[in-house]
């Protein structure tokens, strides 16, 4: 490991030296290396999107029965299934185009261009031209353009926030060696690409380029691993293969039924098709795929894109939130909450113009950054007491016009201390900011309330007290002292002044997300790469964690296997110092407890734990590209609290989803039974396949939709998270779909036996079998048939209304108003009109003309399910039976 070698056997080992590699060696190992640039993986073509729509076992029923259809040359029946097949595939296709953008992240975290040395002769090139044992120069401002061996540094500070997770830029010392493994963010001897340089600056050897830095290494992460099916799409395939299964039993005791009866072989065929298609809900991939299109759009309102269509419910099942803590948890911005000024420990924003001016001026003079013209240049730490004086007018641009600097001496890693010195009139005064530690024995004297008196015993025991109390509340402490009359900078025979606690502060309204979490049983797992006492104090403030027992650091995990972590994970809360391979193990182990797992992060190092999830949620203010593209769910205002949103909308689209899907197969179930009771009884089938093709794409897909855009069901948040193992039928739906397919089923029968039972009855035939099927030929057939296909569809629409809640009465669900569904109700009646009224249409359902009076009583009669539905409610209710469990 290059980290635990002296510069020198580093030079020596990739045969290079401080002057740098000629141009010929350069030149030599780019052709044999390559470039130092990340591959990028090709985006999927529009074909490519275009088939994953079809992979579902329904469409391969659907196109099962369509090839069939054509092979009996049933064309209109073959057209109209791929039509169903196209619209579905189409609506998929076009909606993760809109959210899919061809991210170039990884080729983009690469900087332009170098400083290198070469030749002894420093030049500018591009970064992809950099070769291992090349010698960089770094300076504030700059992007690591490759993994350095720091050679050299003077206060060189980087921010690896977009690696690690560390908040704070990392001090850096060539001269550090490293004994034995260490993490990531403690090699303060190396420099790594895509960090960004902060303060001071240094000098490094190439020691890895493109997939061979640790950033490419995360993108290998990401290359191996794959994306898993949802819970939702698990359910749907099992549903698939269930009805795939359905169908051929039934297509085969069809043919078993026929031979015995010795019936039409050919007949029967057709009506094989019929029933497969009778068993497929045709509008279901259809109807699910735009549900979810709505859910996106929903989603949209409440700040969040998402980039795969099955995600959208797959937040619905989340029962552990995994956060990255800085820019996610926290607001990403080093924050002064507390000083010490004039004696007195107080809130900074007690902070006085006048009476704390000397406080003030010192720790906004003592200063190299910048907040001029809007812009905000330099180290986190320094930018955040500027932010401190910002309130009361003070910057340091301001204050320097009448108080320049003269001097300075910068800040040293080993004296931890810098000053500067700045003369106003005939006044000079040399400003002092560091460690406690480091500043307070060059102190002599200490100023408070504008009087300056002899340091005590007593005094420094109070500043290291309070010094301590903000360390223990997680915070970064710097102290300010100033020295008068001395123009050399030095940092003896000061006075005391004051300190500031700073931190990464919490974002305000993530305290209350957490909490919300809490009561609909979302447990929060907090995981950085900060320190462990920092990230215990934000997880305490947010209500995360209660006790440091419930904090791990990455240097523990790494002593425990997968198995023991897994045994101890649903114990903790805080995972601190992690690396990005650990984040994956920690999403695994969670994983492995059945939880459905939310990663939410920012940066590179969340990249692969973003792929690992369940569900992964990138930041799009502050996120990086790469965590973007990895992500399947992008939070364009980077607030916490817009998670907890995304998961009650998606709560609320799966609660939509179930229904929807259970009134479809509540009515598949209908015409599958209806069908197949009647023929094995040896009568004529009482729907044509035709019948069936047009119920289920028209009269039950468009009241599908609507259910689909409802309004989520009132207090879903305070619900438990569904488990993976409850399916779509849990909570009573399995009771359901078969009680009203069933009920749908008796009536269509009902309604199709009504005139020969009628005319049997008028004559005083028995009414048997035989007597029966004399009966049903020719235009009585016809009647027949548009009785029961009438029934079957208007039931339907009855259906639907009751299917929006059926827990709650239809009076009550009336008030709160879907216009869709009413729509879709009146649409669909009129529709089934035109297929019996209008000559053309009824032409091409075999349909028969349906008097007003006949037209009535079938509508009425179809009211059964919604008579059904509540005489349920207060039934379940009593047995506290919840559809929503």
């Amino acid at each position: 490991m290059f980290e635990q070698k002296h510069s020198e056997d580093v030079f020596l080992e990739l045969g290079s030296n401080p002057s740098g590699l000629s141009a010929a060696e350069a030149a030599d190992r780019l052709a044999r290396d390559g470039e130092n640039a990340l591959k990028e993986k090709d985006p999927p073509t529009r074909l490519q999107t275009f088939l994953a729509q079809l992979k579902d076992p329904m469409i391969y029923i659907l196109l099962g029965a369509a090839a069939i259809s054509v092979f009996l040359k049933e064309y209109s029946d073959a057209v109209i299934i791929l039509c169903v097949v196209l619209l579905n595939a189409v609506v998929g296709m076009v909606q993760e185009g809109k959210a899919q953008r061809a991210l170039e992240a990884l080729k983009q975290m690469s900087s332009p261009t170098a400083t290198v040395r070469r030749n002894g002769i420093v030049s500018e090139i591009p970064a992809a031209q950099l070769v291992k044992g090349d010698v960089v120069l770094l300076d504030a401002g700059r992007v690591v353009p490759a993994d350095l061996r720091l050679t050299t540094t003077a206060s060189l500070k980087v921010d690896e926030s977009a690696l690690t997770g560390e908040s704070v830029p990392v001090e850096k010392d060539a001269k550090f060696l490293a004994e034995g493994e260490i993490p990531l963010g403690d090699r303060i001897n190396m420099a790594y690409s895509s960090t960004s340089v902060t303060y001071g600056r240094g000098e490094g050897v190439v020691i890895a380029t493109a997939a061979d830095t640790e950033i490419g290494r995360i993108a290998a992460m990401l290359e191996s691993s794959t994306d898993e099916l949802t819970p939702l799409q698990k359910s749907l395939a099992v549903l698939g293969k269930m009805l795939g299964i359905i169908a051929i039993v039934l297509c085969v005791a069809l043919f078993g039924i026929a031979i015995l009866q010795k019936r039409d072989i050919i007949e029967m065929l057709l009506t094989a098709i019929s029933l497969a298609v009778a068993a497929v809900p045709e509008g279901l991939p259809a109807v699910v795929t735009i549900v979810l299109a709505i859910g996106v759009q929903r989603m949209v309102k409440v700040n969040s894109i998402v980039r795969r269509l099955p995600a959208v419910e797959t937040l619905g099942a989340v029962s552990v939130v995994c956060s990255d803590k800085t820019g996610t948890l926290t607001q990403n911005k080093m924050t002064v909450i507390q000083v010490m000024s004039n004696g007195n420990v107080k809130p900074v924003a007690e902070l006085n113009a006048e009476s704390d001016r000397l406080f003030l001026d010192g720790f906004v003079l003592c200063n190299d950054a910048s907040t001029a013209n809007g812009s905000r240049i330099g180290d986190p730490t320094e930018l955040a007491l500027l932010d401190m004086g910002a309130p009361l007018s003070l910057t340091r641009e301001g204050i320097e016009e009448t108080a320049p600097r003269i001097n300075e001496q910068a800040f040293d890693s080993d004296r931890k201390l810098m000053t500067t010195v700045h003369r106003r009139g005939e006044e000079i005064a040399a400003y002092t900011k560091g460690a406690v530690d480091q500043l307070l024995p060059h102190c002599v004297s200490i100023c408070e309330n504008g009087v300056t008196r002899a340091i005590t015993a007593e005094d420094k025991k109070r500043i290291l007290g309070a010094a301590s109390d903000m360390s223990k509340q997680a915070l970064r402490v710097l102290a300010l002292a100033v020295k008068y009359g001395d123009s050399t900078a030095t940092e003896e025979e000061l006075t005391f002044v004051g300190l500031v606690g700073m931190i990464d502060p919490a974002r305000p309204e993530a305290k209350a997300s957490v909490a919300n979490f809490r009561k609909a049983g979302i447990t929060t797992i907090m995981i950085t790469g900060d320190h462990r006492d920092t990230a215990f104090a934000i997880a305490k403030e947010l209500g995360i964690a209660e006790q440091e027992s419930q904090c791990i650091t990455g240097e523990e995990l790494d002593s425990m296997t997968q198995e023991q972590l897994n045994a101890r994970v649903l114990d903790l809360r805080v995972f601190a110092r992690v690396s990005p391979t650990h984040k994956v193990r920690i999403v695994q182990a969670f994983k492995s407890h059945n939880k459905v797992v939310s990663m939410t992060g920012d940066g590179v190092n969340d990249a692969p734990s973003l792929k690992a999830a369940d569900i992964g949620v990138a930041m799009g203010i502050t996120g990086t590209d790469v965590a973007k593209g990895a992500a399947d769910m992008v939070l364009t205002d980077d607030n916490f609290s817009t998670i907890e949103k995304a998961i009650e909308e998606g709560r609320g689209i799966y609660a939509n989803i179930k229904k929807t899907v259970i009134f479809l197969l509540g009515s598949n179930l209908g015409e599958v039974t209806a069908m197949f009771g009647a023929i094995v009884v040896g009568l004529a089938s009482p729907l044509k396949a035709v019948h069936i093709l047009w119920v289920n794409l028209i009269t039950d897909s468009l009241p599908a939709l609507a259910l689909g855009a409802d309004e989520k069901p009132r207090g879903i948040m305070e619900r438990q998270p569904r488990s993976e193992k409850d399916g779509l039928f849990s909570g009573g739906g399995l009771f359901l779909t078969i009680f009203y397919g069933i009920l749908i089923a008796l009536m269509t029968v009902s309604a199709f036996l009504y005139i020969p039972v009628s005319q049997l009855l008028a004559s005083g035939t028995p009414i048997n079998v035989a007597s029966l099927d004399a009966l049903l030929v020719g235009d009585l057939l016809t009647k027949a048939q548009t009785f029961a296909f009438t029934t079957l569809a208007v039931s339907q629409l009855w259906h639907s209304l009751g299917m929006r809640d059926v827990d709650t009465s239809i009076f009550i669900t009336l008030r709160h108003q879907n216009k869709l569904m009413f729509l879709s109700f009146g649409v669909g009646l009129l529709l089934q009109v035109c297929a019996t009224e209008i000559p053309l249409f009824a032409g091409v359902f075999g349909t028969a003309t349906l008097a007003f009076s006949e037209w009535l009583s079938l509508i009425v009669f179809a009211m059964l399910p919604l008579l059904f539905h509540e005489i349920f409610v207060p039934i379940r209710k009593a047995l506290g039976v919840s559809h929503h469990a």
